[in-house]
């Protein structure tokens, strides 16, 4: 019989969940018999031409001797497996299309389990909640992978994935660059990409920014209290050390404003700030100086001076004095001197004479 030589062909087909698949049975030696198409649930989609089940997503495009092909639109997993082409002749010929139903992943989460303290670790977990075939998922850091530790769970016909990490943190690190990376076979080597900023917290630091220059009477002053930290400390307190703050100051956020400087502000000024992981402070002495004590201060300073060479004069006066004196007591010393010498020559005359011939006769025997 003709109907032994009759046959039907079926062509398997993959697609991505939300498109349209086509799904095709290819017939040789058709001869008019009746072709049946069915579900996976082998539920009679099409009776030959004619539309079985109630299911507007499945449409019939194409019925011809050669070829039977039907549409089925926004396609889901649960659509997946085999349709039957069947061929009832005296000798039933069937063959099996089978639907895959690919499943990109969507853009991924990522997940803090704690939050990020300076001086301890943040645990990120990155989530696929579901892909078919299972998405790769991977932590990037300055185009560097993170190893992480990979866990999948089914879901059916779906299956998640997440990939969780734990990174030691300090405050260097706030704000700093991290990203999940979702690749699969069904986004033709694209990339689903969640990026993400660690929020690192930590204690306040508090800087006082001082004026520039000498503050005079009259002048104002303006002082800042620059604070960093996270979360950001919302206010600063200012205080003044062992007094209050003078009755004129003005505060507009973190500055402190005093305007007609005196003296009388002088003192030590406190800038505060903390949020929960600590508190910070910076000081600032304020000494305001009196022009006219300035003036008088660099008036005195020649009288000084003159003071001093005078005192030198009245030195030197002295030791000219003191070098005279000397050397007048050793001039008539060595004058006492001399004319005892010349008393010494003139008793030897004397006694001479009144020797008289003994002198002689002593000079005579001298001159013998």
């Amino acid at each position: 019989h003709r109907s032994r030589c009759q046959a039907v062909q079926a062509e398997n087909v993959t697609v991505l969940e939300g498109g349209t698949a086509e799904i095709s049975c290819r017939l040789q030696n058709y001869d008019g018999s009746i072709v049946v198409i069915q579900n996976p649930r082998r539920q009679t989609l099409f009776f030959n031409g004619t539309r079985a089940l109630k299911d507007d997503r499945f449409q019939m495009v194409l019925f011809t001797p050669r070829l039977v092909r039907i549409t089925l639109t926004n396609v889901s997993v649960s659509d997946e497996g085999g349709y039957f082409c069947q061929l009832y002749t005296d000798a039933t010929h069937h063959q099996v299309a089978t639907l895959s139903v690919s499943v990109p992943p969507e853009t991924p989460t990522i997940e803090v389990k704690q939050e990020a303290v300076e001086g301890a670790e943040v645990e990120l977990t990155c989530l696929s909640p579901r892909s078919k075939p299972p998405a790769t998922l991977r932590w990037i850091r300055d185009r560097r992978e993170i190893p992480g530790v990979v866990s999948q769970q089914d879901n059916g016909k779906t299956v998640s994935v997440s990939n969780t990490i734990r990174l030691p943190v300090e405050r260097k690190d706030n704000g700093a660059a991290i990203s999940c990376e979702a690749s699969h076979p069904a986004l033709g080597g694209q990339k689903r990409i969640r990026h993400y900023r660690l929020d690192v917290h930590f204690a306040p630091t508090v800087r006082i920014i001082p004026p520039p220059g000498i503050l005079r009477e009259g002048d104002s002053l303006s002082l800042t209290c620059s604070v960093t930290g996270n979360p950001l400390p919302r206010n600063v307190l200012w205080s003044r050390i062992n007094d209050t703050i003078p009755e004129r100051a003005e505060f507009s956020g973190p500055t402190l404003q005093m305007s007609r400087l005196s003296q009388t502000h002088n003192g030590t000024y406190l800038c505060q700030a903390q949020n929960n992981y600590g508190r910070a402070a910076d000081h600032y002495t304020l000494l305001v100086y009196d022009p006219g004590a300035v003036v008088e201060t660099h008036s005195a300073m020649p009288y000084a001076v003159i003071g001093g060479i005078l005192a030198l004069l009245v030195f030197t006066v002295i030791c000219v004095l003191i070098i005279t004196i000397w050397c007048s007591v050793r001039q008539k010393g060595s004058y006492l001197t001399h004319e005892a010498s010349g008393l010494d020559e003139h008793g030897e005359v004397q006694e001479a004479f009144l020797n008289g011939n003994d002198v002689a006769q002593g000079k005579k025997e001298y001159l013998l």
